[in-house]
């Protein structure tokens, strides 16, 4: 089969054609897919722990005749998942790097779908904890993988729009989850969890049959020494010929980063910790500090507890006031999708974290005093709860990706990218596993009730100080540009000095990292080891 390019030769600076554009952001959009599978993992268990099937064939009988699932229980079902996520999340380096980013997603979706059929087939907790663990584990390396494979293929003037799009489809992943619920949460027999359960097989034959059919990441090709393949992988994303001065040039700019970076010889996990021109610490502990502030806002207690919170605070139709929030989610995120490439990543992530802070800090007051025939109070609470999942949606739920798919050097990417992933898993870990302890009520429980939002407000204030002091601004500037950006600026000058790049003012292939600076901080090293 002849494959079709524009054939017109681009001028090096001149912008991409309109059918180039097209294809390297479609072919980046659909791996936005692999952030469905995650939302839909993540959704469906809220709802399906308050099915009245589902309690009485996993939960314990008490006196009354009714079935509830014990704090210990609940804690286990909804927290393992993330214990295979962090493990699938520091998976993903070894087979990202080895079996390049298309494949280690295609193996990611085979782990994903043994544990969907574990949970499908168990009729008791142990099993279907196992088969959370399997999916977590899929769900982990997916979550990892995608967002790196986006960000290495995606085009520079949309690659933040592009990884927040990653963002979006968990948020549409968690909306159909909810409606999936809502419908058969009132069938009298298995068929009640295992539909919802079961059709989460459909979502991973569409994602494994999406990157089989893209191509793999160019950069992932260069790291491996596979040049004819990069250009040729450049060319279906840019298509245009493998031969167009466009091509080459980005296959050199590419090139030159990864030969000083080679410079330091083959990259640990205990080199994503160095010092040096490059920031590598600093730029580790950043990916792995807005992951793990991510889950700190609380987003995820509304996720896995949303429903049985409304239930507790007295509102009725909590399955349908579940919905309603998930739909704030998915509208809410395409003001970050279309803002996060014209407002930038700083201002969004402040922004955020302010309103976050706020809403989160009143909610907790109104919940002090709410009883369930104050109508006006519940909907004041319902009405805060989505203005906080609204901006969330629009500011930490897709940024806090982009910022990490993005301010990584190519030599430490995979293996700072899976300890980022993996922060963000231990933190969802400990937030679903201490949840029930901390909220509900009885012996040996904390009973917060809704005052858990205090610690979710006090974690969006640490937040907005973390951006403030630690993300520079990134926006419009190529992966190597980033690398510039680091070594030549501080984080309160980083949006000063970014303008100066984009606009021209410094030679943007000229090596990121300079060569001097490296032989001289290895022999520093090696005299230090000696000594």
């Amino acid at each position: 089969m002849t494959k079709k390019f524009d054939d017109r030769v681009i001028p090096l600076g001149e912008p991409a054609t309109t059918r180039a554009k097209l294809v390297g952001v479609a072919m980046a959009l659909f791996a936005a897919f692999g952030g469905f599978l995650y939302g839909y993992d993540t959704g469906y268990i809220s709802g399906t722990k308050e099915m009245a099937y589902w309690k009485s064939l996993f939960g314990d009988q008490i006196a009354d005749g009714s079935y509830i699932l014990t704090t210990a229980n609940d804690s286990l079902v909804t927290s393992i998942l993330s214990a295979g996520t962090f493990t699938g999340a520091l998976l993903a380096y070894p087979f990202g790097d080895r079996l390049g980013r298309r494949w280690g997603v295609i193996v990611a979706c085979l782990i994903f779908c043994i544990g969907v059929a574990l949970q499908t087939a168990s009729t008791d907790i142990p099993v279907f904890a196992v088969g959370r663990v399997f999916a977590g584990l899929g769900v982990g390396m997916t979550s990892c993988l995608v967002p790196m494979y986006q960000s290495e293929c995606a085009p520079k003037w949309i690659r933040g729009a592009v990884v927040a799009c990653y963002q979006w489809a968990i948020t549409i992943g968690l909306l159909v989850a909810a409606i999936v619920v809502n419908a058969t949460q009132d069938i009298n027999n298995a068929s009640s969890y295992r539909i919802p359960i079961g059709i989460q097989f459909v979502w991973a034959v569409i994602l494994s049959l999406g990157l089989y059919i893209l191509p793999e990441s160019p950069k992932y090709l260069i790291l491996k020494g596979r040049e004819e393949e990069a250009k040729k992988s450049l060319s279906r994303l840019l298509s245009i010929p493998a031969t167009s001065p466009q091509v080459l040039s980005e296959y050199e700019e590419v090139c030159e980063s990864l030969r000083a970076e080679r410079a330091m010889g083959t990259s640990t996990y205990a080199d994503c910790f160095k010092s040096g021109p490059g920031k590598y610490r600093l730029r580790t502990l950043t990916g792995m500090g807005i992951q793990a502030l991510q889950q700190l806002t609380g987003i995820n207690f509304i996720f896995y507890y949303g429903t049985t919170f409304f239930k507790n605070s007295g509102i009725k139709e909590a399955f349908t006031i579940t919905i309603i929030t998930n739909v704030v989610n998915v509208v809410m995120t395409i003001p970050g999708i279309w803002l996060v490439d014209k407002a930038g990543r700083r201002s969004l992530l402040l922004t955020g974290a302010a309103i976050m802070c706020v809403c989160e800090f009143i909610v907790a007051i109104i919940g002090l005093k709410l009883e369930s025939s104050n109508l006006a109070g519940q909907r004041a609470l319902i009405s805060l709860v989505c203005i906080y999942i609204g901006a969330f949606a629009a500011t930490w739920g897709p940024i806090a990706w982009v910022v990490t798919s993005e301010i990584y050097p190519l030599a430490i990417r995979a293996k700072a990218m899976s300890m980022s992933t993996a922060s963000n898993w231990a933190l969802n870990f400990a937030i679903g596993y201490s949840t029930p302890y901390l909220v509900d009520v009885g012996p040996g429980k904390a009973g917060l009730q809704s005052n858990v939002f205090f610690i979710w407000g006090a974690c969006c204030g640490l937040c907005f100080l973390f951006t403030f002091f630690c993300i520079p601004e990134t926006k419009g500037l190529s992966l190597e540009q980033v690398d510039q950006l680091y070594m030549n600026s501080s984080i309160l000058g980083s949006n000063a000095y970014r303008r100066r790049l984009v606009n021209g003012e410094f030679d943007t292939h000229q090596p990121t990292t300079p060569l001097g600076s490296i032989v001289e901080d290895d022999r520093a090293d090696k005299l230090a080891k000696v000594a």
